[in-house]
């Protein structure tokens, strides 16, 4: 792994005092005990280490990811900004050339989340949409058509869709994420910028073939630490696929960047393979200026 890239993480964020409450819109509608009751982050059970239970109480929680992004060599982030005056607002504000502006969507939203898509791009010029559809409520899978609104206005803009696909880490109902849902979206709108998130597991070999199919279907490997990226994504990445595999983190929600850039040398990516996958296909999804 060479150590001079400037990596761009495509799924960063910060510390919360509060986990229960930012994870509300989850666990409305999980059921078991231990996601109602015990956890604190949904997909606790995954995870040996929760990082932003041990950054709970920072003073300054923007500070708390720079100094990781600064010693982990991270160069960009992509973040929320959802709220104005939320922390990925005050973090874009205070540090614009660290980090990339994006909204979360919900389909259930309707037209007002359409117009918030535009407002969210004419106030901070985001770069991107999230969307976690196993975790809407009531939830909307990936190929529902009160989803295309949003694709079509993806299009619009000129923006990429980060969407989970595969099932999901909480305990919801995963059939809203069948990776196969994929396929009648991309052929419904063949310039739309798809990156899935969160493994797509256990289809990964379904989504090789999708991403082989349409040129605007991407991978990231959110959530995963690099010990654990499926070994088909890896031969895909070095073999077909060097343009489509795209780095993504999970800090401080499940894992440690510490744990991540660790582990990260051992991923048998070719040479020419990685920075492709630690930045320049970021970018170019993004559309942000390579140099």
């Amino acid at each position: 792994m060479p150590k001079d890239v400037g990596v761009v993480d495509t799924m960063i964020g910060f510390p919360h005092d509060d986990m229960k409450a930012v994870y509300a819109f989850i666990t409305r509608q999980t059921k078991d005990a231990e996601s109602k009751e015990d956890f604190e982050f949904p997909a606790e059970y995954m995870f040996k280490d929760v990082p932003e239970k041990e950054l709970r109480g920072q003073v300054d929680p923007i500070a708390v990811t720079i100094g990781e992004m600064d010693r982990w060599g991270v160069e960009r982030g992509l973040i929320g900004v959802d709220d104005p005056g939320g922390v990925g607002a005050q973090a874009l504000e205070r540090y614009p050339d660290r980090f990339i502006p994006s909204m979360s969507v919900d389909p259930n939203d309707g037209m007002d989340g359409i117009r918030a898509m535009v407002r969210a791009h004419e106030t901070w010029g985001i770069r991107a949409v999230g969307c976690f559809p196993s975790g809407t409520y009531p939830q909307v899978a990936i190929n529902d058509k009160l989803m295309y609104p949003i694709y079509a206005k993806c299009v619009e803009l000129g923006i990429p869709i980060f969407c989970c696909a595969g099932v999901p880490g909480p305990r919801l109902k995963f059939a809203p994420q069948d990776v196969a849902l994929i396929d009648e979206v991309m052929y419904d709108f063949p310039e739309l910028v798809f990156v899935t998130r969160h493994g797509c597991e256990p289809w990964t070999e379904l989504a090789i073939k999708l991403m082989l199919k349409w040129p605007g279907l991407h991978y990231s490997t959110s959530a995963f630490a690099p010990k654990y990226y499926p070994k088909d994504i890896v031969d895909f990445a070095n073999t077909r696929g060097a343009d489509k595999i795209i780095y993504a983190g999970y800090f401080p929600m499940g894992l440690s960047l510490e744990r991540i850039m660790t582990e990260m040398g051992n991923v048998g990516f070719h040479d020419e393979v990685w920075p492709k996958f630690l930045r320049t296909n970021a970018l170019r999804v993004l559309g942000i200026d390579q140099a």
